[in-house]
């Protein structure tokens, strides 16, 4: 259990002295660049596809500048960033982009529409033996691959952004998926050093936003009844939950929380948690004035001017708890020689 939550500390990289099977990104934006540092980083050759060059040119400075900065703070696993990159290439045409691919992962806008007429066209131009996940955040595969020939082989592996610093996928299946298709995917991500999770059913939201939701939900309700400022939410988050949450998940704090284990737990606790659940109006609308008070909070802190250099603060964090979980495989792995 514990190497299975650990997530981003157990995720594993893949031999990477030779370039192994083509990965076709479709979309250069900035998650489309980021699955091409990933896919990369792990062995793969990467085909970036979009219909402007410019916006391709763009992409692939991008992708070679935080390849090199991956490789100054040590997070290319030994691989020199140049090395990398060369397993990176692009195109705007979609049939060449897709040819000898082995997976393809979607990555435009947030638009059913797009999505559609994408999806359909995708379907026609790839090789049938071609996997075809989508990095949508919100829109669940089934409304746009429900009439495709092939739609046996999609899905959605929704990452966490940006995933080639949090390795979190949520794989989600349509209802038609092959189990096959759920497979290998979740076998590709692997190797590529990514930590899949594997929903069984289509859901709202899938997970990620779901738990996510929950919490900024409560958190909202605190600052709207007065009972913290913004601020102290935010603490109580990252001074508090976040410190156990980020190695152990939610249920394995719950095991460690009481001598005889989860149900030991849940006999303490279960009747104060039904309690405060009941009190969380799930269905309150939320005020205009709750969201300026949170904004004014943070825009105390910096100017929406300033989100982008805050951007990069957050990135450098996260590549420092990146390290330090690599660091922590060492604990890992003298604990399970303990165990034995």
């Amino acid at each position: 259990y514990q190497r299975r939550v650990r997530g981003a500390s157990q995720a594993k990289f893949p031999n990477t002295s030779m370039s192994k099977a083509k990965i076709t990104i479709v979309g250069s934006g900035l998650i489309g660049r980021s699955w091409a540092i990933v896919f990369s980083r792990g062995g793969y050759r990467v085909t970036l596809y979009d219909v402007e060059q410019k916006q391709l040119e763009t992409g692939l400075k991008a992708i070679n500048d935080q390849l090199h900065t991956l490789e100054k703070e040590d997070l290319l696993k030994g691989q020199k960033a140049d090395d990398v990159f060369t397993r990176v290439s692009s195109s705007t045409d979609l049939k060449s982009a897709l040819k000898d691919a082995i997976y393809a992962q979607e990555c435009v806008p947030e638009i059913l529409d797009l999505k559609l007429n994408l999806w359909k066209t995708l379907d026609e131009v790839a090789d049938p033996g071609i996997i075809l996940g989508s990095s949508t955040s919100a829109i669940p595969s089934s409304k746009f691959t429900e009439t495709l020939k092939h739609r046996h082989r999609c899905l959605v592996a929704h990452p966490v952004n940006p995933p080639y610093l949090v390795p979190l996928v949520e794989l989600v299946p349509a209802p038609w998926t092959d189990k096959d298709i759920l497979l290998r995917t979740k076998q590709l991500m692997e190797d590529a050093g990514q930590v899949p999770i594997v929903l069984h059913k289509e859901i709202n939201g899938f997970v990620q936003p779901r738990l996510q939701y929950a919490l900024i939900g409560e958190a909202l309700r605190l600052v709207e009844d007065g009972v913290l400022s913004p601020e102290d939410v935010d603490k109580a988050v990252a001074h508090g939950l976040a410190a156990r949450w980020s190695f152990m998940g939610v249920f394995q704090t719950c095991d460690l929380n009481a001598p005889g284990g989860t149900k030991d737990y849940f006999n303490r606790y279960l009747a104060g948690i039904s309690k405060v659940l009941k009190e969380q109006d799930n269905n309150r609308e939320f005020s205009q004035n709750t969201i300026n008070k949170i904004d004014e909070g943070l825009r105390n802190l910096y100017s929406v001017e300033q989100i982008p250099d805050r951007c990069a603060w957050r990135d450098r964090r996260l590549m420092a708890y990146s390290k330090h979980q690599n660091e922590d495989e060492k604990i890992d792995r003298d604990y399970e020689e303990k165990k034995k």
